[in-house]
This record gives C-alpha cells, sequence and structure tokens, in this order.
C-alpha cells in the first residue's frame, strides 16, 4: 500500500469521486441536500491510496477556520473495503491537518453511512451539533477531533 499526497486535479481522485457521488446517490437519492456540498475544485490537500498503483481509496481535507480543517470526500472502493485502507487515510489527513498548524479536524456525513459512522467512532471522533449550513438538514451528522 503507498499513500501519496496530491491535488483535485489528480484524474485517479476525481474517478473515485464520482464512484463515490454514485454510491450516495444509491444511499440517500441524487437529489439529497448534502450533494451540494460535493465539489472538488478547492481541494488542495488529497489523500490516495494506492495498491498495485491502482487507487482504491481517497480522501482530502479543506480549511475550515483559523483552527479546523475540515475532512472531505473519504471513499474506499467496495472491493478494498474491511481492509483498514479507510484508517490509513484518515490518519494521514490527520497528520496533513497538523502539519499546516491546524488543531482540530471536523466533518460531515449523511446518516446512511454506517461504515463510516463506525470508522470515525473506532478512531475518536465525536458527534457534535451541526455546523454550519447543515444546521438545517436533518439527516446529516456532524464529528470532530482535536488533533494531540
Amino acid at each position: 500500500m503507498n499513500i501519496i499526497r496530491t491535488n483535485y486535479l489528480d484524474p485517479a481522485f476525481k474517478e473515485l469521486v464520482e464512484q463515490l457521488n454514485t454510491d450516495l446517490a444509491n444511499r440517500d437519492g441524487k437529489d439529497h441536500p448534502l450533494s451540494q456540498f460535493n465539489e472538488i475544485i478547492h481541494l488542495k490537500h488529497v489523500v490516495l491510496v494506492l495498491i498495485k498503483n491502482k487507487a482504491v481509496g481517497c480522501g482530502a481535507i479543506a480549511k475550515y477556520n483559523l483552527t479546523s480543517m475540515e475532512i472531505k470526500r473519504m471513499f474506499v472502493i467496495p472491493s478494498h473495503r474491511r481492509l483498514r485502507i479507510g484508517e490509513n487515510i484518515l490518519s494521514e489527513l490527520e497528520n496533513w491537518s497538523k502539519e499546516l498548524g491546524y488543531a482540530k479536524c471536523i466533518l460531515f456525513m449523511g446518516a446512511n453511512q454506517p461504515e463510516a459512522m463506525k470508522l470515525y467512532l473506532r478512531n475518536n471522533f465525536s458527534v457534535i451539533e451541526n455546523y454550519g449550513k447543515l444546521k438545517n438538514i436533518p439527516d446529516s451528522i456532524c464529528l470532530a477531533k482535536s488533533l494531540p
């Protein structure tokens, strides 16, 4: 397994995001309110996991405020789930956030993603009050973790 840092222009990231968007549309419906936040053009900090030179997982961080980075676009292809790839992506994003001087990671997800919820809780994220534009989206879940 090889973990690389890249950005939103990476073709492998774009392909994984397409698969993620399809997965989310299947879970939540194509017009779910959270889909409005799926744009990737602003993501300058992207992580890819490669196995045998094939991208099998991704994640990104974006500045939320002066102290927090927001984790975005986490995804592992179905054939490679349950191999702790998501944990490796999450760890790399947390480390990158710390390197950039941030003290916290926050994120949001839809309620129909039990696998993601298990991943975040297992990695010491806590459910928080919905923040920002998410306050009025009832089936969104927000989480946060202070970085050591």
